[in-house]
């Protein structure tokens, strides 16, 4: 069950929840808050969404990935609200019988994520000014 949260994301407590005896891999990804953009030094993020429609695509990420990839579970977590520097902003969780599934879950899942969720980022820097950050491709 996808969530949304205002305050840090419990990495420890959802590594917990997503062991299976089942399952020998456990594929992590955490998107944190690095201090620079584009040559501008970044002091912190805030994240936004319409939230309703962001969890209820989030939720969709999870079942379709569930259903794309031999996995038994995936799980996404994003933060929303201000994110201090090097702090995870998002965790995609995936379990499965085996590493390969299990990574091609976790990556499609983050790049599903951030092609179609209704989740906006600023960043603020240290000059001054802020800048909602435009979609970029994978590198």
């Amino acid at each position: 069950m996808a969530e949304l949260v205002r305050a840090p994301i419990d990495v420890p407590g959802l590594l917990s929840e997503a062991a299976r005896p089942d399952c020998g891999a456990l594929a992590v990804f955490l998107g944190t808050t690095r201090d620079h953009h584009d040559g501008r030094r970044v002091v912190r993020l805030a994240y936004e969404a319409y939230e309703p429609m962001a969890l209820a695509a989030l939720e969709s990420l999870e079942r379709e990935a569930a259903g794309r990839y031999e996995i038994a579970a995936c799980r996404i977590v994003h933060r929303l609200g201000e994110v201090p520097l090097s702090e995870a902003s998002v965790a995609v969780i995936v379990a499965a019988g085996h590493r390969g599934p299990a990574f091609d879950a976790c990556r499609w899942a983050m790049d599903e994520l951030k092609r179609t969720v209704p989740i906006w980022k600023k960043e603020f820097f240290a000059e001054g000014g802020e800048e909602w950050v435009k979609g970029t491709r994978l590198e």
